[in-house]
């Protein structure tokens, strides 16, 4: 009997974590229900992206000359390019460029992004030093400086995931440096500074737990930006490689074709925008249920 309660309640009590969680999403659901429709509809790009194959039954690479310029039909539902390859399997398999050079580019920015704007904010001789650096970066147009980045290493993934991220931390460490710049400031602060605490404890269990919700907001609009840089890129001939599925590329090939296959250019226009769209709304929702003046709790 006691050996029968001791393996119930285990269960139960993951039945009632179950529930909270149920009931936690059900609530936000109902208080944000662009930002759940934003984060599942990134997360249905990421998941059919990653398991592509799954998704489509035709090689995005199969060159069939035959089928060229073919129109939406039910074997080829987003039509076909100019060379007969399946629009709709480079539509899904291009969903892995953007996805993979979007989040990296966030992951990569927020990190040194972090550790940066920490160490500019709380150093007052290291402030002067590296932002002046960084806004002689910041100086430069944006798309410009990656091309020309670009250009200079060789286009590849690789290489324009560190473009991007050359062109995207110094907006990065700047908000960082803002919110640590008040936050130094501020009572619970002093009082580790008079209790003898180190600067890395300081910095690393007092400051950056203050700065987090500020970066992952930031971070959503990254990777937004990021998508859309790394298209332009492509776009232009200065991204990945031409024979990579990317939306960027399609679109770039499209562009030749539109006036009589404009289903080229359309499909993969339509799942970027969708797929920046999702993570703008995951954003904005963020920014309102992290930031307690604006969800007020």
């Amino acid at each position: 009997m006691i050996a029968d309660e001791l393996v119930l309640a285990p269960a139960d009590a993951t039945k009632r974590s179950l529930r909270r969680v149920l009931r936690w999403l059900l609530k936000l659901t109902r208080r944000k229900p662009t930002m759940v429709a934003g984060i599942l509809f990134v997360l249905a790009m990421a998941i059919m992206s990653i398991a592509a194959p799954l998704f489509t039954s035709q090689d995005p690479n199969r060159l069939t000359p035959a089928d060229r310029l073919q129109g939406p039909s039910a074997e080829h539902w987003f039509g076909t390019d100019q060379v007969g390859r399946d629009v709709y399997s480079r539509t899904v398999f291009g969903g892995r460029v953007s996805l993979i050079v979007g989040f990296s580019v966030a992951a990569l920015t927020m990190t040194l992004g972090s550790v940066i704007g920490l160490m500019t904010g709380y150093y007052r001789k290291v402030d002067a030093v590296v932002m002046r650096f960084l806004d002689g970066l910041m100086a430069f147009p944006t798309v410009l400086l990656a091309i020309a980045l670009v250009a200079m290493l060789g286009a590849s993934m690789t290489n324009v995931i560190v473009a991007l991220v050359v062109v995207s931390f110094p907006r990065e460490v700047r908000i960082i440096r803002a919110s640590v710049l008040s936050l130094r400031e501020q009572q619970f602060v002093e009082a580790a500074r008079a209790m003898g605490a180190p600067v890395w404890r300081i910095l690393a269990f007092h400051i950056f737990p203050s700065t987090v919700p500020t970066l992952i907001v930031q971070g959503t609009f990254t990777v937004s930006i990021a998508i859309l840089t790394e298209a332009i890129l492509s776009f232009l001939g200065a991204g990945t490689s031409p024979h990579i599925a990317s939306w960027g590329n399609m679109m770039a090939e499209g562009n030749y074709f539109v006036q009589i296959a404009i289903w080229m250019i359309l499909f993969p226009g339509i799942a970027l925008g969708l797929t920046v769209m999702g993570v703008s709304l995951a954003g904005d929702g963020l920014r309102d249920v992290l930031d307690p003046r604006i969800s007020g709790s």
